[in-house]
């Protein structure tokens, strides 16, 4: 069975090849990938305080150095290029829907992703001809351009789930219940909806911020009213995306494209995706209201 642990392990394997190409690299932006290599590796098998030592020196090297820009001009594309990026979700499904024999039952779905990137790596190393060591040497030159920001997502749902530990969703619950009688059921699907991406605004990642709002309103307010917990959760996750398409704490997200392209505006991904922020938002509470209670 192939289980996470798994598809850890070969990403490790494949970052730390991208550590190890040096080329005139700076050699501290060498130990950073390297360090994040190990976690992927050994970080189920340290203890918590070693993985929390390595995620302080990430972030002190984080702070210091200064990774590589981009060492050459982007490739003019070609049209079998967007055949194998859709290859990635269409595997993604197969092996969800197909892969009971093969794929450990929990997160078979995450599992199926990382199966299917894996496998198009392969391809697109067959079809362009390249050799194996040409994805290590192509992903150091994408991470160094992406830099410290490639951590975020990681960074924050651990975050998210110090706070859940902390016990933040029962202080929100308490707070929302002194005024949960007045608002109703539409109130609070929209108090759960836009806290959602109001808190992803502050926090820059979903995955912090859910935690937070299903234990302090989603669950014990939405759920215990009768919802479908599978309708809140999905759509409540959403709701946050819509947060992250309006903050800078997303950097991987809005600022790292903005560097990438030479815009003139930092903000100017954010500016773009604000307007579609809030109509998404806005669909998404409607689709609460209909759907959860049906």
């Amino acid at each position: 069975m192939i289980t996470l642990d798994h598809i850890y392990l070969l990403f490790g394997v494949l970052l730390a090849g991208a550590a190890l190409v040096l080329r005139g690299r700076p050699a501290g932006s060498t130990l950073f990938w390297g360090l994040f290599a190990a976690e992927f590796l050994l970080g189920s098998i340290l203890p918590d305080w070693a993985n929390g030592i390595v995620a302080l020196v990430l972030v002190a090297l984080a702070a210091r150095i200064r990774f590589a820009p981009r060492a050459s001009p982007p490739k003019r594309g070609e049209p079998r290029l967007l055949l194998l990026a859709l290859a990635v979700p269409a595997l993604t499904v197969l092996f969800t829907l197909t892969g009971e024999s093969f794929l450990a039952a929990a997160d078979r779905t995450l599992i199926a992703f990382g199966v299917a990137a894996f496998m198009a790596l392969l391809l697109a190393l067959a079809i362009l001809r390249e050799r194996p060591d040409a994805a290590s040497v192509e992903m150091r030159r994408l991470i160094d351009s992406i830099g410290w920001a490639i951590l975020l997502p990681q960074l924050l749902a651990t975050l998210g789930a110090m706070f859940a530990t902390a016990g933040v969703g029962d202080e929100v619950a308490a707070a929302v219940n002194l005024i949960a009688p007045s608002l109703g059921r539409v109130g609070l699907i929209a108090l759960y909806g836009v806290g959602m991406a109001l808190f992803t605004i502050a926090l820059g990642n979903a995955y912090a911020a859910f935690p937070v709002l299903a234990a302090g309103v989603g669950i014990p307010l939405l759920v215990k009213d009768g919802g479908d917990p599978a309708v809140i959760g999905a759509i409540g996750m959403l709701c946050g995306f819509c947060g992250t398409l309006c903050t800078p704490l997303a950097a991987n997200f809005n600022l790292v494209p903005a560097a990438l392209l030479e815009l003139r505006d930092r903000f100017g991904v954010i500016r773009a995706q604000a307007p579609t922020g809030a109509i998404v938002l806005l669909a998404n509470l409607l689709l609460l209201w209909a759907l959860a209670w049906r």
